[in-house]
């Protein structure tokens, strides 16, 4: 529906949608025609995704800003309350399609809180090396998109080709580059290739001299500082109170990541620093995530270098974990056991747990309710990118039209990873 008024200078302002419906939402300038209401999206590229923003502008300054979420709901949630819970773990890859790792992490972990399964130290770390590599991965497709959304084409290029490095050391263990499943509740889906070792130090020897490259092209280049800082400043305890976290909550100075705060994995067994901004800008987000690069590499070495060679991949409770595809050419008992686990699944008690992580977007956490049969009766994911979209007004109002791109992009949304 479009409405349509005529204020005392003739203006007639229009925009999309029933003026019942956002008239609370807007200023009084926006009634009278004295400010243009503009749709930012769903289509446009800088939104990172099938992301809409009604904004109300006063020349090219944002007066408000609202999210308007939805477009690439996907109903995961509610298939995955549909299935048995070892199918369930696909499903969590197309959230954040960035990082189905992280996905795959947080839902298997509540899922081995559930019924008290017990992960293998070797599997911990095959897991805490893979977190950390699908954390570069993601933070190149953000560097990379965030750089070529303001004008530097060449870092898109650059980031991509380091990401595709990690892409093919995923395609090793799982046989996918993206859509892994590879964690799975009691450990990985399989062990860790011949070459993995190989390919992780020759990674983490190659990579540190890119970020120095990346740091020559940005950090002290005059229009990348004149186009990001002093905007979109996030003040932290506004950023607390909309439930905002990752770098992006670092950036302004909050000390606060879970894998300090709340170890899992055994992350705490782990030396590596968490960075931290002082302005809460655009660009001290992008530093955090930067300085991040290199604490993620410092994780992977120390993974790699204390990854046995030989053990187990993932627990030895057959109740939950299928038998290993080596026995099912000549033991009828585990072809039983592999039919009935992926047939009828295993009941977990009646009850609820939750569980959270530290993605590369920030907070993931995953809430869920037992039946005391094969299916969960509820099962939800409070995702870091529908925070963020949602505490977004609170950060662009009273900047420039052409500040938004770079706002967008700082605190790194994937809609999949909004709209479940």
């Amino acid at each position: 529906m479009v409405v349509e008024q005529v204020n005392s200078q003739g203006i007639k302002p229009t925009w999309e949608g029933d003026l019942d419906q956002i008239k609370h939402l807007v200023s009084d300038r926006a009634i009278t025609g004295e400010t243009m209401l503009l749709n930012m999206g769903p289509h446009h590229p800088s939104t990172h995704g099938v992301l809409r923003l009604l904004l109300e502008l006063d020349g090219e300054e944002i007066v408000t800003l609202m999210p308007d979420v939805g477009f690439l709901h996907t109903g995961i949630e509610k298939s995955i309350e549909d299935k048995s819970y070892e199918k369930g773990v696909p499903l969590t890859d197309r959230m954040d399609y960035l990082t189905p790792l992280s996905n795959n992490m947080v839902f298997s972990m509540a899922i081995e809180k559930m019924v008290e399964l017990e992960v293998p130290e070797r599997a911990q770390t095959i897991r805490v090396i893979l977190l950390e590599l699908m954390r570069i991965a993601s933070h190149m497709v953000w560097l990379g998109t965030q750089a070529m959304d303001m004008g530097a084409m060449s870092m898109f290029l650059y980031c991509f080709r380091e990401r595709e490095k990690i892409l093919h050391i995923l395609e090793m263990c799982s046989g996918q580059r993206m859509m892994t499943s590879y964690i799975r509740p009691g450990g990985v889906w399989r062990d860790i290739p011949e070459g993995f070792h190989e390919a992780v130090n020759e990674f983490i020897d190659y990579f540190p001299p890119k970020i120095d490259d990346y740091e020559r092209l940005l950090v002290k280049n005059p229009i990348w500082m004149d186009r990001t800082q002093g905007v979109g400043i996030i003040e932290p305890d506004l950023g607390l109170a909309y439930g905002v976290t990752g770098p992006s909550l670092r950036g302004s100075g909050v000390n606060w990541d879970i894998r300090k705060a709340m170890p899992y994995s055994g992350y705490e067994t782990y030396d590596f620093n968490v960075p931290l901004g002082e302005h809460g800008d655009v660009y001290d987000r992008f530093m955090v995530r930067l300085r991040e690069l290199r604490e993620s590499l410092k994780i992977v070495k120390q993974g790699i270098d204390r990854l046995d060679k030989h053990g187990p991949f993932r627990s030895s409770n057959r109740k939950f974990v299928p038998p290993p595809r080596s026995a099912l050419g000549h033991s009828m008992e585990a072809v039983i056991h592999h039919f009935k686990l992926w047939t009828q699944g295993y009941d977990v008690p009646d009850e609820e747990v939750f569980t959270a992580i530290e993605s590369p977007r920030g907070e993931i956490s995953c809430y869920l309710h037992g039946t005391g049969e094969n299916r969960p009766r509820r099962v939800h994911f409070k995702t870091p990118s529908f925070m963020h979209i949602a505490a977004m007004p609170m950060f662009s109002e009273g900047y420039m039209l052409a500040d938004l791109i770079g706002i967008i992009g700082s605190v790194d949304i994937v809609l999949g990873d909004c709209d479940r």
